[in-house]
């Protein structure tokens, strides 16, 4: 018999009240579904729900009803699981700030992650979003990124199963590098579980800007790639150049990639006053925030601070270097053999909210990403978070960089650290020329390269993913 139940919480639920199969939710007044209890039976005889179901009901629904993870676990929203490698979460702000809108537009979301500094804890809930994290180590050599990522990738593929057990999750969400995790969404597959890929970063470019060859490993790069996008049944691209290479080289259709830049939130960007103290004592600060590995350019820009410093005499300035990576230590020694260890902060990795006050207090901004064949493809978060606090931009002259910098920063010859700096006096001496480039900056993120604009566009794409099946939110309010 099926019975229609009152929760007293603007909403109906239908029951088949002989055997606690939960047929269909109905919202009243306009309520969302997605934010109230699903009934619990303590008796389920599979064979007799299986004859009271309806054959309305698609393949996905019916094998919804049947798990048992589905009546245990009260939240009715469609579940997300997010899996990233690289770096750990919260920290790593496109994948935080993923997750953030899919669960304002009421997704269930779950994120698996390594552990790092400020990362330590298993597994927690931040602003509504469980995060699952597992132990890893800083590879060193092409050998030991293999042995990392393998121990990574079966870590992961527990996790995903443990999520999926409180979750029953609807997309796998894997973020590159390595390109291994479609692994895991291939073993989710048969329980109609879709694969999201966010392509982060030009795996195989990545890999010979780190070692400088190819090789053996390299081909099995290339072929990890194009399994990945073979299994994606959406690619999420972060610029032109990677949707291209999507469609090209990954034989993805053009309809089944979409570009979402990792732009500043401007919601959170808080352009408070400049704090002096920051500049320890000097006229001028120079920034830079970001990842340190060989491929980010770092020293390069040591080089250009001891010729600012030792050439044009640029003791009023002081040089803040905000971030974290494997080349932190290399760094060190090289400003302290360079003779510039009084001009240069290495601050490590800090919060969002502790960068805030840097960049509202900076006179110049630097990206000293360096021109190889990863880098003039791709699109540096960093620049967007200069832009979007209104500072002026040194960048060395690079495909996308200009793209999305435009005039709102200064372009040094590709891989000149002479240059590099000889760019960076020309903005320290002019206070016009900064606040020209920076205005210019502030005005194209308010255009269109922000947060609130990209995410509009991730939340229509998952959904559209899961509209086939009735399983996408009824509403997707994205509270920005």
């Amino acid at each position: 018999m099926v019975r229609a139940v009152n929760t007293g919480r603007a909403m109906l639920l239908r029951f088949d009240s002989l055997n606690g199969v939960r047929l269909d939710v109905l919202p009243q007044d306009g309520a969302s579904a997605g934010s109230f209890s699903v009934y619990q039976p303590t008796y389920f005889p599979a064979r007799s729900a299986f004859r009271k179901l309806q054959p309305r009901y698609s393949a996905i629904q019916m094998r919804t009803a049947f798990s048992w993870g589905f009546f245990m676990n009260r939240d009715s929203r469609p579940g997300v699981c997010i899996i990233v490698e690289n770096q750990p979460v919260p920290f790593d702000r496109r994948v935080w700030q993923e997750a953030q809108a899919l669960l304002a537009a009421g997704y269930r979301v779950s994120i698996i992650s390594p552990k790092g500094p400020g990362c330590e804890a298993n597994t927690e809930t931040l602003e509504g979003i469980d995060i699952y994290r597992h132990r890893t180590w800083e590879a060193q050599g092409r050998v030991g990124y293999v042995f990392e990522y393998a121990f990574a990738l079966a870590v992961e593929f527990y996790l995903a199963w443990k999520v999926y057990a409180r979750s029953r999750f609807r997309i796998i969400q894997g973020c590159n590098p390595p390109d291994t995790i479609f692994l895991i969404a291939l073993a989710f597959k048969p329980l109609g579980v879709q694969f999201v890929f966010d392509h982060h970063d030009l795996s195989p470019e990545l890999y010979e800007a780190k070692f400088g060859r190819r090789g053996l490993i390299y081909k099995m790069v290339r072929l990890a790639e194009r399994l990945t996008f073979r299994a994606a049944d959406l690619s999420i691209a972060t610029n032109e150049s990677y949707r291209q290479i999507a469609i090209e080289r990954g034989g993805m259709k053009p309809e089944s990639v979409l570009v979402v830049q990792t732009c500043a939130d401007l919601s959170e960007v808080s352009r408070g006053q400049p704090k002096p103290e920051l500049k320890g004592g000097k006229r001028h600060m120079v920034l830079f925030v970001g990842v340190m590995e060989r491929q980010d350019g770092l020293r390069l820009l040591v080089e250009s601070i001891e010729y600012l410093v030792k050439h044009k005499r640029r003791e009023d300035t002081r040089f803040v270097l905000i971030g974290s990576g494997t080349e932190l230590p290399i760094l060190k020694t090289l400003a302290t053999q360079s003779g510039v260890d009084d001009f240069v902060e290495f601050t490590g990795l800090l919060s969002h909210e502790r960068v805030g006050p840097y960049l509202s207090t900076a006179d110049v901004c630097v990206a000293p990403d360096p021109l190889n064949s990863l880098n003039n493809k791709s699109t540096m978060i960093k620049i967007f978070e200069y832009m979007a606090y209104s500072r002026p931009v040194v960048l060395y002259e690079l495909e996308e960089g200009r793209r999305v910098a435009g005039d709102s920063a200064l372009y040094a010859r590709p891989n000149d650290p002479i240059d590099f700096a000889n760019q960076i006096e020309k903005l320290l001496e002019s206070e016009e020329l900064r606040k020209k480039l920076g205005e210019s900056g502030r005005k194209r993120t308010e255009e269109g390269l922000n947060w609130k604009v990209q995410s509009a566009k991730l939340v229509a794409a998952y959904a559209g993913l899961l509209a086939a099946d009735d399983l996408a939110p009824k509403t997707s309010p994205v509270k920005m």
